[in-house]
C-alpha cells in the first residue's frame, strides 16, 4: 500500500545550503509544491526584469510538476507573492501565456520576500494516480 504521503523531488539547495522541506508533496490526487522563487543553478536570480524571473519560476514549476508526473493543466490553484505593485502587469503577462486555457483559481499579494527576488509562486495540483 503506498504511503498516503510521497516526497517529489530532491532537497532544495539554494546557495550550497540545503532547506528543510521538500520541494513537493503529493498526498492521494493532490500535489503541492513548495513556494518557487526564479534560480539559476541553485542560486537566486537577484536581478532580471519581473517577466524573466517569472518565465524562470514557472518553468521551475513545471519541472516539479513532471515529477509528480504533472504539468501546468494540472494546476488547481496558485499563490503569488510579488515584491513591487508596479511589476503585477508585467508578471500577469507572462502568468497568461502559461496559463490561457482554463487558468487555475489564484491569489496574489505583494509581501517583502524572504529572497532578494522579485516574485514567488506556489502551486497545487489536482492530478488522480495511475
Amino acid at each position: 500500500m503506498p504511503s498516503a504521503k510521497e516526497v517529489i523531488g530532491g532537497p532544495l539547495v539554494i546557495g550550497g545550503r540545503t532547506l528543510s522541506l521538500s520541494r513537493a508533496i503529493r498526498a492521494g490526487d493532490m500535489v503541492y509544491l513548495t513556494g518557487q522563487i526564479p534560480m539559476r543553478d541553485g542560486v537566486p536570480m537577484t536581478t532580471g526584469t519581473i517577466e524573466e524571473q517569472t518565465r524562470v519560476t514557472i518553468e521551475l514549476i513545471k519541472a516539479t510538476l513532471a515529477e509528480a508526473a504533472c504539468d501546468l493543466a494540472d494546476v488547481v490553484k496558485a499563490m503569488v507573492w510579488l515584491r513591487e505593485r508596479e511589476d503585477f502587469p508585467g508578471f500577469n503577462a507572462v502568468y497568461a501565456e502559461y496559463f490561457a486555457v482554463d487558468p487555475p483559481a489564484r491569489s496574489a499579494v505583494l509581501n517583502t520576500l524572504l529572497v532578494d527576488v522579485r516574485v514567488e509562486i506556489e502551486v497545487v495540483a489536482y492530478k488522480p494516480r495511475g
